[in-house]
């Protein structure tokens, strides 16, 4: 009798067990449905914009893979590094004066006499305060009708304005993106945070010019210089000064709320001896330290230097992927409109980060609808899993493209993968919350795709295999607790209607 009644309570509580093991499911499962009804509802119609805010500044976003530091911090913050640094800033060219003599100077002078300013006169000044805002950044370009240059231009300029400062105070700047991420429930952030170092040679620069066209010998003349710097004392110690810095800014910015990794760049407008030295410095610093993920390449691409060396620059990546296979590549590639270049140069940019160059990512890719080899290209990215990072904002304020002419648009027809992403947030003045909004409100996906953006940010970043398996976690747990809250709400609208 005690051996049957035994069974039957063990039956009993296996029978509990798996009804409440079953119960949370539901209720998940009811919650994201519930999650999905409202998001359709804001979408339908007139996309209601002010609750789409409202809706993915709440929800939880994996990452933000397509990332610059320089470039996400706003003016107003490198304002303020002008006194950190000792620096002031001329109110009639807006410029940063870096020289100890002339700031020294200038600060003798009373206030009125100034020419140039400190953080606080800066801030006394609403005239130059406001003009500078409109110089280092992008700050009311689109609701005054004062004489300004054309978009691309002046998203590019900024860059030279603000240089000195961003060049400095990496920690600082850092807190405050990992705050701001914090606060619209980015999760991840993967930055392309700083060029890595690079040696001028002048006789390799004449040799790749000469050799562009022919492979074996600009491999040979690639695998030559790079033996030398192999052994040069200064260049490999330029290298570990490198990571040394990044090791430094990155101390205690990840936590429990928050993890950060970081890419090395190089610069395309520059020679190519500069343009390989660097990509090997960064392709050795990524070896050398687990905090640096990946290698990109930026710099306006229609410019002439980057258009002139393009295909020698993706020459470069294929040659240093095979020799570091483990370091992943990242690749600004595409970022050209019609009217930008002649039309026969946006047929191969895409393909050749692919197919020459070997990119795990591509960024931008907005020329794609141009592009000889389009069909296979996107074939290529969907079979092998190479997602393009899509970045609404800028695309339509450097390159007017937008809307139903954004090759967004061919990327989720065709089934190719994809992460949104900001780029240059501090400088076009948006957040990744916004990136969400512009692709509800434009293109109307439902929410799971919606959701599965969010997870492809953690599933396409550089992390190493625990690492995401970690936050692919937290982000279930951030998701559940916010498709609760939005049920909850759902049910409140409900309930008062």
């Amino acid at each position: 009798m005690q051996k049957t009644l035994s069974s039957s309570l063990l039956i009993a509580v296996a029978a509990l067990a798996s009804a409440g093991a079953g119960a949370r499911p539901n209720a998940a499962n009811a919650n994201e449905a519930a999650t999905a009804r409202h998001y359709a509802s804001l979408i339908a119609g007139e996309p209601k914009t002010a609750e789409l805010t409202m809706f993915f500044t709440q929800m939880p976003k994996g990452g933000d893979l397509h990332h610059h530091y320089s470039g996400a911090i706003y003016a107003e913050t490198y304002v303020d590094f002008l006194d950190r640094q000792g620096y002031c800033v001329n109110k009639q060219t807006y410029r940063i004066e870096t020289d100890k003599a002339v700031v020294d100077a200038e600060r003798a002078k009373p206030p009125k006499e100034r020419n140039c300013l400190a953080s606080a006169d800066v801030y006394a000044d609403d005239f130059t305060y406001r003009e500078l805002l409109q110089r280092w950044s992008s700050k009311d370009f689109y609701n005054h009708g004062a004489n300004q240059a054309p978009p691309d231009r002046q998203f590019f300029q900024t860059f030279g304005y603000f240089g000195p400062v961003s060049n400095a105070n990496f920690h600082e700047g850092l807190v405050e993106i990992k705050e701001r991420a914090i606060r619209e429930n980015v999760g991840y952030i993967e930055t392309m945070f700083k060029m890595s170092p690079f040696v001028v040679n002048k006789d390799f620069d004449a040799q790749a010019w000469q050799n562009a066209h022919d492979d074996k010998a600009f491999e040979a003349q690639m695998r030559a210089w790079m033996a030398q710097l192999d052994q040069d004392a200064k260049f490999n110690g330029s290298i570990a000064d490198f990571v040394k810095k990044i090791d430094e800014a990155a101390a205690g910015i990840d936590d429990e709320r928050f993890t950060m990794r970081y890419q090395t760049y190089v610069l395309r407008l520059l020679n190519p001896s500069q343009v390989f030295s660097s990509m090997l410095a960064g392709f050795k610093a990524a070896q050398k330290d687990d905090k640096i993920v990946g290698v990109n390449i930026v710099g306006q691409e229609s410019q002439m230097v980057s258009m002139r060396d393009y295909t020698l620059h993706m020459k470069m990546f294929r040659f240093l992927k095979s020799v570091y296979p483990d370091v992943k590549v990242a690749l600004h590639a595409g970022e050209l409109a019609l009217g930008d270049v002649p039309p026969e140069d946006l047929q191969y940019h895409i393909d050749q980060a692919l197919n020459l160059a070997g990119a795990d990512r591509i960024g931008h890719g907005i020329d794609l609808a141009h592009e000889t080899n389009v069909v296979a290209i996107m074939q290529r990215m969907r079979e092998k899993d190479i997602p393009v990072e899509i970045n609404l904002t800028s695309n339509a304020f450097i390159n007017g493209v937008k809307g139903e002419n954004h090759p967004v648009t061919l990327y989720r027809k065709y089934g190719v993968p994809y992460v949104i992403s900001t780029d240059d947030a501090g400088v076009t003045r948006h957040n990744l919350s916004n990136e969400y909004v512009l692709f509800a409100s434009r293109y109307k996906p439902g929410y799971a795709e919606l959701k599965k953006a969010s997870y492809n940010s953690i599933r396409y970043s550089f992390l190493n295999a625990a690492d995401k398996a970690r936050l692919t976690k937290q982000l279930d747990q951030r998701f559940a607790r916010f498709e609760g809250e939005i049920a909850r709400l759902d049910r409140q609208e409900k309930a008062a209607k």
